[in-house]
């Protein structure tokens, strides 16, 4: 909270900014239609704008009070939009929890069902191997890569393992059970996620949507101090979806291990990763 309160001066000042860089754009480009990905500044008092988020209720990691505080901070800036566009299905069964139900929504909201741009196609998928999928900011994304590094020196079955950093120091004396990538495209990525028989990897909402979307079990491990990814974690291990294991005193064996007594429950939300395309077709037919 004491970081959060230190930030606000700064993020106010990139909001203003962002207004700004916007107002000048729009008549520079001729721009019909923004869409903002919680980009809070992205607003404009003449062209139709759509704020994109999943996360209506803010996780302090305090209390609920803090939390509907915040809540009415965010309402505040999500109101200057025309529409305000949840990356997720409403009701039960859905991914976000809390993030995108909370007890009072914006005026403006509309759910949008969920995105990936990742899609699983009908040929025969052979799960073979252990997927690590890294991801996130430093110096988090290369403390976890280290403690999966130096655990995985003892295991034997296949092993992909994506560091998801191109600047990092490419790692030596690889073992033969082990495929080691720096970053993948896009159809290199999907490959190996359809043919992986579990996936560790960060509890961020996208990449939890891709996995949703090709029906994947994975271990999830959330960024230390990250309170939305913490939240998701939880609310997915509580809900039998993901197994969820924290970063600090990680162990690999043991986790493995209580994985396969996980229930790994599927969500029934394959078919809502269509259902952004009506809502798309709808504005664009108002154009």
């Amino acid at each position: 909270m004491f970081s959060f309160a230190v930030q606000l001066p700064r993020l106010s000042k990139v909001i203003k900014q962002e207004h700004e860089w916007l107002l000048n754009i729009v008549n520079e480009q001729e721009i019909d239609y923004i869409i903002s990905d919680n980009r809070y500044g992205l607003y404009h008092p003449k062209i139709a704008s759509v704020f994109m988020t999943h996360q209506l209720e803010v996780q302090s990691g305090i209390n609920d009070g803090v939390d509907h505080w915040l809540r009415s901070i965010h309402y505040k800036y999500i109101n200057r939009f025309r529409e305000c566009w949840i990356v997720d299905v409403e009701g039960t069964p859905n991914l976000s929890g809390r993030l995108a139900h909370p007890f009072q929504l914006p005026d403006t909201a509309k759910y949008i069902g969920l995105l990936s741009q990742l899609s699983d196609t009908d040929y025969q998928k052979a799960e073979r191997h252990l997927l690590i999928l890294l991801s996130g900011p430093e110096p988090q994304r290369s403390l976890l890569s280290d403690i999966l590094w130096a655990q995985l020196q003892g295991y034997k079955e296949p092993v992909v393992f994506v560091e998801g950093s191109s600047t990092v120091k490419r790692r030596q004396n690889i073992s033969s059970n082990i495929s080691y990538h720096m970053q993948l495209t896009k159809d290199a990525l999907l490959l190996l996620l359809q043919t992986a028989s579990l996936v560790i990897c960060r509890s961020g909402y996208s990449t939890l949507m891709d996995l949703v979307a090709l029906e994947k079990k994975a271990i999830v491990i959330p960024t230390p101090g990250q309170t939305e990814q913490e939240y998701l974690a939880k609310h997915l291990h509580e809900e039998g979806v993901f197994y969820a294991a924290t970063q600090k005193g990680f162990n690999l064996a043991s986790s493995l291990s209580d994985s396969f007594a996980f229930p790994f429950k599927k969500l029934a939300l394959t078919d809502s990763f269509n259902r952004y395309k009506p809502v798309m077709q709808q504005e664009l037919d108002c154009l």
